[in-house]
């Protein structure tokens, strides 16, 4: 047994004396208001006179879009896993964590449906969580990761380190057996007397602080939408009559009457008796700035996510992120997967690979960031060497950036002797 298995198997006895301990449970009392599990136990957040939870939070478009799309988008990306050269260069191998990452991390479960409830539950509840499993107690080798419900999780610390307790298990596990994929930030820290431990180690929760009220809105009009158009909606005329005053029992003759004259028929003219007609009601100020309510929030929604509006259905004011379409895709992938991937790409390194450095994992997303092919070829063309400047790639890279084979004697690199060709070479 090394010095990192003895490390980890001490940890664990630590955190089982803290299991067998009267303090391994987390009382009722801890749902302290404004935690996690207190708005799960309640319903969760209200505003706008609505509840916002993961669920009624999935009803609004804009949101389901956004995090369909951000979560999407990261389950579609390939995790190669890369080999540190002496050069500072990178080789990618083989690993048996490449299958976990990209096939299969649990055996209930592919990759893509994997990355896809890591992202949805950073996206609503600010963190994600899955389980190490490993091979034995003495043996640390990876066999599965199990993703994890983050209300069912409660960090909180021990000493220096971060223990995690497992609700439905009443487990408290190592940080080194948790992949915690943090949002930003963290949350005001909550004291409970009762555990001498100090809760504050979640990310803030979109769904508490940046959605609470845009995504509150949001819903409270779709709501209002659904009732307005629906079976509780204004109606669009009124029958007046020349009558003083009518009965309730002949209001509701006229009304049957009239149901009964156009029945499925909207198109079917009408004929009302004389001393009657018909006056249309119109919509007021407040039901016509609904549409631009609704309008707002999308953009709201889109803003909060960092996602360009056009790329859930939104195609006002496109022109803001950029001069193109491709622009805007390439911007996405910068300033908002890339931040989502960077911290995913840590704590994998560390938690997955963290045994041996000279492996490291990297998101490949060279797909989603390819321009269009006249400025592909033309930026090929410059890294391959032209009008006498040496190349920094050579003909099997672009090759492979391409998915193309490699060619014969395609990987010499150009080194600006002599006169290099206007055009890239051959095979390329």
């Amino acid at each position: 047994m090394n010095k990192r298995q003895a490390a980890r198997q001490a940890r664990r006895a630590e955190r089982m004396a803290i299991v067998n301990s009267d303090s391994a449970s987390v009382p009722v009392s801890s749902m302290t208001p404004g935690s996690e599990f207190f708005e799960w136990m309640t319903g969760g957040v209200k505003s706008a006179g609505v509840i916002l939870n993961e669920k009624t939070a999935m009803t609004v478009s804009a949101i389901y879009a956004c995090v369909q799309l951000i979560a999407g988008a990261v389950a579609s990306l390939p995790i190669p896993i890369y080999q540190r050269e002496n050069d500072d260069s990178r080789q990618s191998v083989d690993h048996p964590i490449w299958r976990l990452l990209n096939i299969q991390p649990h055996p209930i479960l592919g990759a893509a449906t994997f990355w896809e409830f890591i992202l949805t539950s950073k996206l609503l509840h600010g963190d994600g969580f899955a389980r190490i499993w490993r091979k034995g107690r003495y043996n640390p080798e990876i066999v599965s990761i199990e993703p994890l419900h983050p209300l069912a999780v409660q960090p909180l610390r021990v000493g220096d380190r971060l223990c995690y307790y497992l609700m439905y298990t009443n487990e408290i596990l190592d940080q080194d057996d948790i992949l915690h994929f943090t949002g930003i930030g963290y949350d005001i820290p909550i004291v409970n007397p009762k555990l001498a431990k100090v809760y504050g180690y979640r990310s803030m929760s979109p769904l508490k602080y940046a959605l609470r009220y845009a995504g509150g809105i949001a819903l409270a009009a779709d709501q209002f939408s659904a009732n307005f158009f629906g079976d509780g909606s204004k109606p669009e005329f009124v029958i007046k009559t020349e009558a003083a005053k009518l009965t309730d029992e002949q209001k509701t003759t006229i009304q049957n009457a009239w149901r009964d004259m156009i029945g499925g028929n909207r198109f079917k003219p009408g004929v009302l008796s004389a001393g009657m007609s018909l006056q249309e009601l119109t919509l007021t100020a407040e039901d016509a700035q609904l549409v631009a309510t609704r309008q707002f929030q999308v953009e709201d929604v889109a803003r909060i996510y960092g996602v360009p509006p056009f790329m859930i259905g939104h195609t006002a004011n496109t022109s803001s992120w950029g001069t193109g379409v491709e622009s805007m895709g390439i911007g996405f992938v910068k300033y908002t997967l890339q931040r989502h991937l960077v911290k995913i790409e840590q704590e994998l390194n560390r938690k997955l690979l963290g045994d041996t450095p000279e492996y490291f994992c990297e998101f490949l997303t060279a797909g989603l960031e390819r321009g269009d092919t006249k400025g592909r070829f033309d930026a090929y063309r410059v890294g391959l060497g032209r009008a006498g400047e040496p190349g920094f790639l050579t003909v099997n890279e672009v090759r492979r950036r391409e998915n193309l084979p490699p060619i014969e004697g395609g990987d010499v690199l150009f080194k600006g002797t002599g006169d290099a060709p206007t055009s890239a070479p051959d095979g390329a």
